[in-house]
């Protein structure tokens, strides 16, 4: 039977080559993981849990009374880590991967993730918006993906997909196609989730590094929904000052 109970994962890792400490940095007298985790307070879910591998972030969550469980240090992603603590909450039939660098993740974009997951046909729900300019849509650093009409993932590519065969001029492509840009933000039915963690590396996967495509490949139904709302990921320091512009601070 299921549930309409939504729990709510928030890997959290330590280690990083290029900002190590990343979850605890400080974004304008909050952590960057508190940040986040009081969005996703703003939706409509039942429970949050920070995943981590270290203490130091486990103790940080727990000193403002947060929700947090240490998990496996040697987990290649967060899916895996995500998919440890769903083993542990059973009675939790949908489990978000929400990402936990993105301090301005907007709670709507949550409520319609859990929106897409509950139907019937979708087994991995994720988010897009559309590209606005074309040095960010021929970026190999952007997934781009095609649905079909409802709303089914047909592919991920870090190519730009579909390619415009008659038009040569790359600055046209925007003005031909509402090219979709994906958004790291998922929902998984239990099971799935489940399932997609002992499944090992595919090909396309290999190919492309995009953990999403052994889904596909596996074949896993997987749903994606617009947003107006953008992710504003923070990869290096650098990036924190993009997140105060954005937070007017």
């Amino acid at each position: 039977m299921i549930s309409d109970k939504i729990l709510a994962v928030i890997p959290a890792r330590y280690g990083s080559t290029r900002f190590e400490g990343k979850p605890l940095a400080d974004i304008a007298g909050k952590s960057m993981i508190q940040r986040v985790y009081e969005q996703v307070q703003k939706s409509h879910i039942d429970k949050i849990i920070v995943a981590t591998d270290d203490t130091r972030i486990f103790e940080h969550v727990q000193s403002w009374n947060g929700n947090a469980t240490m998990t496996n240090p040697e987990h290649p992603s967060g899916t895996d880590r995500c998919a440890e603590v769903a083993f542990q909450y059973p009675e939790f039939d949908f489990i978000l991967n929400i990402q936990g660098d993105e301090p301005l993740i907007h709670p709507e974009t949550i409520n319609q993730l859990i929106q897409t997951l509950k139907n019937p046909k979708c087994e991995i729900a994720t988010a897009y918006t559309h590209f606005e300019d074309t040095e960010t849509l021929f970026s190999v650093s952007e997934a781009k993906i095609v649905t079909d009409k409802q709303g089914k993932i047909l592919y991920f590519s870090r190519s730009v997909i579909p390619y415009q065969r008659n038009i040569k001029d790359n600055e046209l492509w925007l003005s031909k196609y509402e090219y979709k840009k994906h958004l790291g933000i998922y929902g998984f039915r239990r099971q799935v989730l489940l399932e997609i963690a002992n499944i090992p590396p595919s090909p396309l996967e290999q190919s492309e590094s995009l953990e999403q495509l052994r889904w596909l490949e596996n074949g896993y139904q997987i749903y994606g929904f617009y947003t107006p709302h953008d992710a504003f990921g923070v990869d290096t320091p650098a990036d924190i000052e993009r997140i105060l512009e954005k937070l007017d601070i």
